[in-house]
């Protein structure tokens, strides 16, 4: 072990230390203000050395096991641990630094091996197998039942019945695909944020673009200590924009090439080695434990149960949406040919194309729609849905700390005024921050020694930045990706249960449920009237422009669609291999695509090298759950939309029960029937995407 990661380890000083203490803050977030760097270290070994402890005094128990003295101790141990984790690792996605990247990586093989330590403990296992064995007879009530039920079958999958030999394989296994998962995710934010720019000089080259992306790129360019010029990223909300409008088609050409071949540019931080290391490894990994394939011992755990069942749920909907974006392509190449372009659409061009239906077809400019959706407008619009739902409020706090002066945070309460949660809120762009959306913790909601410990729930995106006389506006795919994430958020806010293990914890193709179904109220006439104000002259939305969002609301579906499929079938493709070999990353990518017939215009939403989702993140094996979940939320809204009123005190009120506070209680379709009454119907999912 290297000395390196003790450094800064200095026992005398925990009092120091802001993780050795309850946090000394309102609502108990963490004390960003006085965490140091030096502090993860020391904490994180001592969060160890706590659980360690805690596990031995479960397993060195003279008593029969029994729920208490067994489940529950495990269920609550690692208190440190989980704080200080939580923390950490939430920062190194979206403010992190090289000190932080070394940490990581220090913490990797540790974190790791004190993982395997507690799964593969067979005191522990053998402890819980009493239990297990006994549960029928030993008086438990349903919760607790299950709770055993599901360590039981967590340390199975985790190896408890393996072989010593093979439990030392697995260790080994383990630690190096937590290594190459970090490394993964550092090469791509170094292809991301700092390996290329578009860098424009000449004003000519900005043709098309609204005065708005100008501005914006202006600044970005101010920030980069290059005033006077215009800058894009890889970010989405600066590169998406210039896709869409510039007229340049070989800038357009050069910014697209600089996004879809971010770690596969032979550089030092290539990805393909990686990716192939990680499928092998995988696969070892899932042998071992008793599966054909990683993707087998992954959807095991999930609603679906059997890779067999997603894909052939994922061939249904490529047969029905392929068509679309054929379609949608002989669209743009007619306009193409009508203006005189000689030359085949390419992947490039999708955007620009595309934008022109929008405002042909649907009179809809993606410009036209912005004044309307600041961002404080869209944050308020979606506070007043979770409002007349759910009767909760957010009252903005200005006394908490944060970790990035432009996080804003809200106390949220319950319609009777009583404490519900914190909500952070963390809008923009910035090099020390991943690229995408995602809702997360800093601490999950649940009991303490028979005291509520409520939720500190954080939402990240990255959103378009405002400018020196432009508020944050935000695209209406920026607009739905808010809503997204808050519905995650929500989820964590209402979240009941006492065990740890089960209070929110659901399948993974349940996960996206939630806040899936949230956005479909960004749309609806009713909110957009309410929340939809042009920042300048604070006028709701008119009623034409509501009418033409509603109206291209299947416009580029099957583009969606069909890139967003693809990158799925090419997940299960990677993680449905049997026989362990040296996958050539680039040619295994252009085999499977070209297996389902995927045109050559669209790309895979992620192509190999930078589909974080799942070589760098937790859904290897699950990025279908979107469209699964999609499912589920469709049928979920339809609930609504079918009693003729959106806001359904009775129906929100059992969708927070059954699907969101109580989502643990038993498996995922249990828990929506108890709401819906029956299956879900894919029908309203085919209707909303235009493609029934």
């Amino acid at each position: 072990m290297s000395m390196l990661l003790f450094s800064g380890f200095k026992p005398e000083k925990k009092r120091d230390n802001p993780f050795f203490t309850e946090f000394k803050t309102p609502f108990q977030v963490p004390p960003f203000d006085k965490i140091d760097t030096t502090d993860y270290m020391p904490a994180f070994m001592e969060g160890i050395k706590q659980q360690n402890a805690e596990i031995e005094a479960i397993v060195n128990n003279s008593a029969t096991p029994d729920f208490t003295n067994t489940i529950l101790a495990f269920d609550k141990s690692g208190k440190l641990l989980t704080r200080v984790s939580k923390v950490f690792y939430n920062l190194n996605e979206a403010e992190t630094n090289k000190q932080l990247q070394l940490i990581a990586r220090q913490l990797s093989p540790v974190v790791s091996k004190h993982n395997d330590d507690i799964a593969l403990n067979e005191k522990l296992f053998m402890r819980i197998k009493a239990v297990y064995d006994r549960r029928k007879v030993m008086n438990m009530d349903d919760q607790q039942l299950r709770v055993v039920e599901k360590y039981f079958r967590d340390f199975e999958r985790q190896g408890a019945n393996l072989s010593p030999e093979k439990k030392d394989q697995l260790r080994k296994l383990n630690e190096e695909l937590s290594m190459l998962a970090l490394t993964f995710g550092e090469n791509l934010l170094a292809e991301t944020n700092e390996n290329f720019k578009l860098v424009i000089s000449d004003k000519n080259n900005l043709d098309g673009l609204p005065q708005g992306v100008v501005d914006g790129a202006a600044e970005t360019a101010k920030e980069k200590g290059m005033a006077g010029k215009w800058v894009f990223t890889l970010s989405k909300p600066s590169m998406i924009p210039f896709l869409q409008y510039a007229k340049n088609r070989d800038l357009r050409e050069q910014i697209y090439r600089g996004y879809f071949m971010r770690g596969n540019n032979g550089n030092k931080n290539d990805n393909k080695e990686t990716v192939a290391k990680i499928v092998k490894l995988r696969l070892e990994k899932a042998r071992l434990l008793g599966f054909e394939s990683y993707a087998a011992y992954v959807v095991d755990d999930n609603m679906a149960k059997t890779p067999a069942k997603v894909n052939d749920f994922l061939a249904k909907l490529w047969t029905a949406a392929l068509p679309v974006a054929e379609k949608e392509l002989a669209e743009m190449q007619k306009i193409i040919d009508r203006e005189g372009g000689k030359f085949k659409l390419q992947s490039w061009d999708w955007w620009y194309y595309s934008e022109i239906i929008h405002k042909e077809k649907y009179s809809l400019d993606e410009s036209e729609l912005k004044p309307y959706f600041s961002l404080s407008n869209v944050r308020e619009g979606m506070f007043l849905v979770a409002n007349r739902l759910y009767g909760i409020t957010f009252t903005k706090r200005t006394d908490l700390p944060v970790f990035q002066k432009d996080v804003e945070t809200f106390e949220v309460k319950e319609a009777n005024g009583s404490h519900l949660g914190i909500l952070y809120l963390d809008y923009y762009p910035r090099d020390g921050k991943r690229g995408g959306a995602w809702c997360t913790d800093f601490q999950a909601a649940g009991w303490e020694n028979g005291k509520k410990v409520y939720p500190v729930m954080s939402v990240t995106c990255n959103a378009t930045k405002p400018t020196a006389d432009t508020p944050s506006l935000l695209s209406w795919d920026e607009t739905t990706t808010l809503f997204h994430e808050f519905g995650h958020a929500l989820h964590g806010l209402f979240t009941e249960g006492k065990y740890t293990r089960t209070a929110g914890n659901v399948p993974q193709d349940y996960v996206e449920m939630p806040s899936q179904f949230n956005e479909n109220w960004a749309g609806e006439p009713e909110v957009l009237k309410a929340y939809a104000k042009n920042y300048k002259t604070g006028e709701p939305i008119p009623d034409k422009l509501i009418g033409k969002i509603q109206n291209s609301a299947l416009f580029n579906q099957g583009f969606e669609t069909v890139e967003y499929l693809a990158a799925s079938i090419l997940d299960m493709d990677y993680h449905g291999l049997t026989t362990p070999a040296d996958v050539d990353v680039l040619k295994f990518e252009n085999d499977a695509m070209n297996k389902i017939g995927l045109i050559p215009e669209i790309l895979p939403r992620y192509r190999t090298t930078y589909f974080a989702h799942i070589f760098g993140g937790g859904y290897a094996a699950g990025y279908y759950v979107y469209i699964w979940a999609a499912v589920l939320d469709a049928d979920a809204f339809n609930a609504f939309k079918s009693t003729g009123d959106i806001f359904n005190k009775e129906l929100a009120a059992k969708f927070r029960k059954y699907c969101l506070a109580e989502s643990g209680d038993d498996e995922g379709m249990v828990q929506y029937r108890k709401f819906r009454g029956q299956d879900p119907s894919v029908d309203p999912l085919l209707k909303r995407r235009g493609l029934k």
